[in-house]
């Protein structure tokens, strides 16, 4: 058996280093998605339906993707050509966006903005899957979880960036207010266009700056895959994939209601406000922008520490204190009156984030074997977006019958929820146990 070479920090930051756009991308669609629709004139009871399109597009795309890229040889390699296509139409996506008005004209609001979601989440996914796939494909198992923390690293960097930059712009007086006909505020649009830019940028650096491995190179260093065959059968790994996802509906479910309705919420509670075409509501959004980049920052730095504290306390511990964490933080957002004293909780919801965004990933390259990689990440990625899709078809009645139609209130709801992935953790049960470093 070959091993795959080890890696240089270089190296394994160029496979990555398309991710940071991407996920600039996601994190301004994540922090403005709500605020877009409102502006456009979508009734609260219908922002968690609006946001089903994002994970439906997941739902489909991503194991597909993953499946046909496993399959795909190509003198440009196995991954890179899905990278480039979706990195092209995203980027053309992210200048259609904030300029859905104009679609607003022609067609509904819910037919315009759906068709919008679901076109950029399906570009977002073409690339997205294949990149996490890359990660396996090149990077040997002895440097697995440092290729996985360097892309949750340079994902949350990415958030970083894209939760700042309407605030940022505001700052620098670019126009930060809406306008009747539905027109975002230029702070957010030109983010968009900033965005789109950058995008391409780092998925070209990757796509330039990555060579993979041909096949008889790759079937030479994932001989191992025989052996791991053998020990692992697919029933073993469907069954951890089920234990995961246990967990990830909690996660996933608490990050949805919280993406939908965390601008109301400051709105509601800081700003004393719901027009959404105000200055005031406005700045809401652009603080839980800030927000949104504190627990990004968070989570970068804390992916640093993940090999090792885990080392220390167990993988599966470190993972429930940090759910735990983030549902304290989460909840705490209910009492808060003071959009400084905001920052602090969003520390634990960061931590929380970081774990999220690795430790499921690592427990399924310790087990899926390379040639399939791209379809168990698929599958894993399922493990994702149907608790966003459950989120959506359930949120108007949580938020009408449970929350007492208040945003505000739909923040303990998510804590909970993450207080209960927190306990789900123990349920997760691996065939080895596996270091992080």
């Amino acid at each position: 058996m070959t091993q795959k070479p080890l890696l240089n920090n270089k190296q394994i930051w160029n496979i990555n280093f398309g991710f940071l756009g991407l996920q600039i991308c996601l994190t301004l669609i994540l922090a403005n998605t709500s605020r877009i629709l409102s502006g456009l004139g979508a009734d609260i009871d219908q922002l968690p339906l609006l946001w089903l399109a994002p994970p439906l597009a997941g739902l489909i795309i991503q194991p597909i993707v993953g499946y046909i890229s496993d399959r795909t040889w190509t003198k440009w390699g196995r991954r890179i050509p899905y990278v480039l296509a979706g990195t092209i139409m995203t980027a053309l996506m992210m200048l259609l966006m904030p300029n859905s008005h104009i679609l607003n004209n022609i067609f509904s609001v819910v037919l315009s903005i759906t068709f919008i979601l679901f076109w950029t989440q399906t570009a977002l996914n073409i690339s997205m899957q294949p990149y996490r796939s890359l990660v396996s494909d090149m990077v040997d198992s002895r440097q697995s979880s440092k290729g996985y923390s360097t892309q949750t690293i340079l994902a949350n960097i990415g958030g970083i960036i894209g939760s700042l930059l309407p605030y940022v712009l505001a700052q620098a007086g670019v126009n930060n207010e809406a306008d009747e006909s539905g027109r975002i505020a230029d702070s957010v649009t030109w983010s968009f266009y900033i965005a789109a830019a950058i995008l391409l940028v780092t998925s070209l650096k990757t796509c330039f700056s990555v060579k993979e491995y041909p096949p008889a190179i790759f079937e030479k260093y994932n001989s191992a895959d025989i052996s791991k065959q053998s020990t692992v059968s697919t029933k073993t790994i469907i069954y951890t994939l089920s234990r995961i996802s246990i967990v990830q509906l909690f996660s996933w479910m608490a990050f949805f209601i919280i993406w939908v309705y965390a601008t109301d919420a400051l709105a509601e509670s800081v700003w004393n406000t719901s027009d959404a075409s105000s200055s005031a509501y406005n700045d809401a959004g652009n603080w839980y922008g800030v927000l949104t980049g504190v627990y990004s920052i968070t989570a970068a730095i804390f992916s640093f520490y993940i090999p090792r504290i885990s080392n220390l306390i167990g993988r599966k511990t470190l993972y429930s204190l940090a759910l735990f964490a983030g549902g304290l933080g989460t909840i705490s957002l209910y009492y808060i009156k003071d959009q400084y004293i905001l920052l602090f909780p969003m520390i634990a919801i960061g931590i929380a984030w970081a774990l999220i965004l690795t430790i499921p990933f690592t427990l399924m390259n310790d087990i899926a074997p390379a040639k399939k990689m791209g379809f168990y990440m698929g599958l894993l990625n399922i493990t994702i977006v149907l608790p966003q899709i459950i989120g959506g078809l359930t949120g108007n009645f949580i938020f009408k019958h449970i929350a007492g139609s208040s945003s505000v209130s739909m923040m303990l709801i998510a804590g909970i929820f993450l207080f209960m992935g927190a306990v789900s953790v123990y349920f997760i049960k691996s065939r080895k146990t596996v270091s992080l470093q």
